[in-house]
């Protein structure tokens, strides 16, 4: 599988990943995927970039696909490449829900990426404590007043795309607290921004 990647094609754009992503899908094949992610290890990084870019499409369009390697995208948050480090998170990102105890076992790792993280790493990493807060109850009770905590003080145009991601732990027993959270933020955003978290409140009131 290799061989199929962009920089082995010779290759400058993601095309070849995400066909390679695609045909993998399509075919279950669980050896190709093992393949790519051992692929993650090469020492040149320009074919590692390119195996990330692959599992994470395929996070995309099969989650289920990807899920047995949670691990391996929780320890390359520990990376000295920020590819690899966002990459994994977005990977981790679409596995969240499917496989929460083997993520939250290192939910350290994740808190402290959620702090120090990149912008695309912090994105990803709302998504992933988001997913938790989804999955178990008990997961949410713990990890939804950081999210909350994070939607008050991120960078102002981040709100509004941080709240959506938040919004699919929202339930009918928490959605006050995140409104709140929500409306006292939008005193000091630009109407962009509003309009997105206008929108986002109505289909929160639709939840009973």
């Amino acid at each position: 599988m290799i061989e199929k990647l962009a920089f082995s094609l010779g290759r400058n754009d993601e095309l070849p990943n995400i066909e390679l992503a695609q045909q993998l899908c399509k075919e279950n094949n669980a050896e190709g995927i093992k393949e790519i992610v051992e692929g993650l290890k090469n020492k040149d990084k320009r074919i590692a970039n390119d195996c990330i870019k692959v599992l994470y499409e395929i996070g995309d369009k099969n989650p289920a696909l990807i899920a047995e390697y949670a691990d391996v995208f929780i320890n390359l948050l520990n990376s000295r490449s920020n590819r690899l480090v966002w990459g994994s998170m977005t990977a981790l990102a679409s596995i969240a829900e499917l496989v929460p105890e083997a993520i939250h076992e290192r939910i350290a790792l994740l808190l402290q990426a959620l702090e120090n993280g990149s912008v695309i790493t912090v994105d990803n990493c709302v998504s992933v404590l988001a997913g938790l807060c989804k999955a178990n109850a008990k997961y949410k009770e713990e990890l939804f007043p950081v999210l909350l905590e994070h939607l008050k003080t991120c960078r102002p145009k981040e709100t509004a795309q941080h709240a959506e991601r938040i919004a699919v732990c929202v339930d009918k027993d928490n959605r006050d607290s995140f409104i709140e959270v929500i409306d006292k933020r939008m005193e000091y955003l630009p109407k962009s921004q509003i309009n997105r978290l206008q929108k986002l409140k109505k289909a929160l009131g639709n939840l009973g």
